[in-house]
Protein backbone atom coordinates (compact mmCIF):
# COMPACT_ATOMS: atom_id res chain seq x y z
CA UNK A 1 0.00 0.00 0.00
CA UNK A 2 2.48 2.26 0.95
CA UNK A 3 4.38 1.59 -2.74
CA UNK A 4 0.85 2.62 -4.50
CA UNK A 5 0.33 6.08 -1.70
CA UNK A 6 4.33 6.67 -3.24
CA UNK A 7 3.48 6.56 -6.76
CA UNK A 8 0.16 8.57 -6.90
CA UNK A 9 2.02 11.09 -4.76
CA UNK A 10 4.48 11.33 -7.15
CA UNK A 11 2.06 10.88 -10.03
CA UNK A 12 0.15 13.64 -8.62
CA UNK A 13 3.23 15.99 -8.25
CA UNK A 14 4.37 15.09 -12.08
CA UNK A 15 0.62 16.15 -13.08
CA UNK A 16 1.14 19.94 -11.49
CA UNK A 17 4.21 20.27 -13.25
CA UNK A 18 2.56 19.31 -16.24
CA UNK A 19 0.02 21.91 -15.43
CA UNK A 20 2.17 24.56 -14.97
CA UNK A 21 3.91 23.94 -18.39
CA UNK A 22 1.25 23.94 -20.02
CA UNK A 23 -0.75 26.87 -18.72
CA UNK A 24 2.35 28.84 -19.45
CA UNK A 25 3.86 27.50 -22.60
CA UNK A 26 2.65 30.32 -24.89
CA UNK A 27 0.34 28.68 -27.34
CA UNK A 28 -0.65 25.14 -27.19
CA UNK A 29 2.03 22.51 -26.42
CA UNK A 30 -0.58 19.64 -26.93
CA UNK A 31 -0.92 21.14 -30.17
CA UNK A 32 2.66 21.79 -31.52
CA UNK A 33 3.14 17.71 -30.61
CA UNK A 34 0.49 16.36 -32.25
CA UNK A 35 -0.15 18.70 -34.96
CA UNK A 36 2.87 20.75 -35.08
CA UNK A 37 1.14 24.06 -35.03
CA UNK A 38 1.06 26.06 -32.14
CA UNK A 39 -1.85 27.54 -32.53
CA UNK A 40 -3.79 24.36 -32.79
CA UNK A 41 -5.66 22.96 -29.63
CA UNK A 42 -5.75 19.11 -28.95
CA UNK A 43 -9.69 18.52 -27.74
CA UNK A 44 -10.54 15.29 -25.52
CA UNK A 45 -14.22 15.42 -26.74
CA UNK A 46 -16.02 17.86 -29.45
CA UNK A 47 -18.54 20.25 -27.45
CA UNK A 48 -21.51 20.46 -29.97
CA UNK A 49 -22.87 23.27 -27.74
CA UNK A 50 -20.50 25.74 -28.93
CA UNK A 51 -20.75 24.71 -32.40
CA UNK A 52 -24.45 26.05 -31.98
CA UNK A 53 -23.84 29.22 -30.08
CA UNK A 54 -20.52 30.29 -30.93
CA UNK A 55 -18.75 31.17 -33.61
CA UNK A 56 -15.63 31.34 -32.35
CA UNK A 57 -16.13 26.86 -31.83
CA UNK A 58 -12.38 26.39 -32.27
CA UNK A 59 -11.25 28.78 -29.85
CA UNK A 60 -14.32 27.62 -27.37
CA UNK A 61 -14.08 23.70 -28.14
CA UNK A 62 -10.91 23.24 -25.52
CA UNK A 63 -13.00 24.03 -21.84
CA UNK A 64 -13.77 20.47 -21.36
CA UNK A 65 -10.23 19.65 -21.25
CA UNK A 66 -9.64 22.34 -18.95
CA UNK A 67 -12.29 20.53 -16.34
CA UNK A 68 -11.30 17.61 -16.75
CA UNK A 69 -7.38 18.07 -16.14
CA UNK A 70 -8.73 20.13 -12.77
CA UNK A 71 -10.95 17.27 -11.94
CA UNK A 72 -8.59 14.84 -12.33
CA UNK A 73 -5.90 16.84 -10.51
CA UNK A 74 -7.67 17.52 -7.78
CA UNK A 75 -9.63 14.59 -7.39
CA UNK A 76 -6.60 12.89 -7.05
CA UNK A 77 -4.78 15.73 -4.72
CA UNK A 78 -7.44 15.27 -2.65
CA UNK A 79 -7.88 11.55 -2.06
CA UNK A 80 -4.22 11.79 -1.46
CA UNK A 81 -4.38 14.38 1.31
CA UNK A 82 -7.51 13.75 2.49
CA UNK A 83 -6.18 12.84 6.25
CA UNK A 84 -3.69 15.60 6.33
CA UNK A 85 -4.58 19.05 8.61
CA UNK A 86 -3.79 21.31 5.22
CA UNK A 87 -6.27 19.92 3.22
CA UNK A 88 -8.78 22.69 3.35
CA UNK A 89 -5.87 24.66 1.85
CA UNK A 90 -4.91 22.45 -0.48
CA UNK A 91 -8.48 22.99 -1.87
CA UNK A 92 -8.58 27.09 -1.74
CA UNK A 93 -4.85 26.25 -3.30
CA UNK A 94 -6.46 24.58 -6.60
CA UNK A 95 -10.24 26.71 -6.36
CA UNK A 96 -7.12 29.31 -6.62
CA UNK A 97 -4.84 27.84 -9.28
CA UNK A 98 -7.81 27.85 -11.45
CA UNK A 99 -8.20 31.41 -11.24
CA UNK A 100 -4.40 32.66 -11.46
CA UNK A 101 -3.50 30.55 -14.29
CA UNK A 102 -6.37 31.49 -16.74
CA UNK A 103 -5.69 35.23 -15.40
CA UNK A 104 -1.67 34.60 -16.10
CA UNK A 105 -2.34 33.63 -19.87
CA UNK A 106 -3.98 37.07 -20.26
CA UNK A 107 0.00 38.04 -21.10
CA UNK A 108 1.41 35.15 -22.30
CA UNK A 109 2.22 35.64 -26.20
CA UNK A 110 -0.43 33.42 -28.08
CA UNK A 111 -2.69 32.59 -25.08
CA UNK A 112 -5.97 34.62 -24.16
CA UNK A 113 -7.79 35.27 -21.11
CA UNK A 114 -11.06 32.73 -21.14
CA UNK A 115 -14.15 33.39 -18.95
CA UNK A 116 -15.12 29.82 -19.85
CA UNK A 117 -11.96 28.20 -18.92
CA UNK A 118 -12.03 29.88 -15.46
CA UNK A 119 -15.59 28.14 -15.33
CA UNK A 120 -14.23 24.88 -16.32
CA UNK A 121 -11.08 24.87 -14.17
CA UNK A 122 -13.26 25.94 -11.21
CA UNK A 123 -16.11 23.73 -11.93
CA UNK A 124 -13.46 21.19 -11.95
CA UNK A 125 -12.35 21.58 -8.53
CA UNK A 126 -15.90 22.06 -7.38
CA UNK A 127 -16.81 19.39 -8.44
CA UNK A 128 -14.08 16.95 -7.20
CA UNK A 129 -14.49 18.20 -4.12
CA UNK A 130 -18.29 17.52 -3.81
CA UNK A 131 -16.62 13.80 -4.72
CA UNK A 132 -14.58 13.86 -1.61
CA UNK A 133 -16.88 15.31 0.67
CA UNK A 134 -19.90 12.54 -0.47
CA UNK A 135 -17.07 9.91 -0.08
CA UNK A 136 -16.56 10.90 3.20
CA UNK A 137 -19.83 11.36 4.59
CA UNK A 138 -20.58 7.30 3.69
CA UNK A 139 -17.41 6.11 4.70
CA UNK A 140 -18.10 7.76 8.25
CA UNK A 141 -21.23 5.36 8.33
Amino acid sequence: MDKAIRFLKLLFYISLILLVILYLFPGSLMGLLIFGDIGRQLNLSDNPIYQVISPRYYELGNIINHFVYFFYISTLGFFLYLKNQNFQKLVYTFFLLSIIFEVIQSIIPNRAFEIYDISANFLGVLFAYLIVKIYKFWSKK
